[in-house]
């Protein structure tokens, strides 16, 4: 198994919550799957087992971390956007 670590975000994209892992430096997709509803938000069991589909886990103790963002930025009256992010690492052939 590879010692790099990632980071795997969690959000919600055309209505639905959506979790990926970043891959910088490279134009390959990122890997990313769909749960394929607005609510309820994924629960930790099902985020991990999201990422276990990808090829990933979550690295041992890292947290989930949820941020608060908007969809226009220069309008305090805009929509809020919630991103959730933790640190992951490929499950061992991932990458290989």
């Amino acid at each position: 198994m590879t010692d790099l670590t990632l980071t795997a975000q969690m959000s919600v994209f055309k209505g639905q919550w959506r979790l990926y892992v970043v891959l910088l430096n490279t134009t390959d997709p990122w890997p990313e799957f769909g749960f394929d509803r607005p609510l309820p938000v994924p629960t930790f069991t099902e985020r991990t087992d999201a990422l276990s589909v990808l090829g990933f886990e979550p690295v041992p103790g890292a947290a989930w971390r949820w941020t608060e963002d908007s969809d226009d930025p220069d309008n305090p009256a805009s929509s809020v956007v919630l991103i959730a992010a933790t640190q992951v690492r490929s499950r061992e052939g991932w990458g290989a």
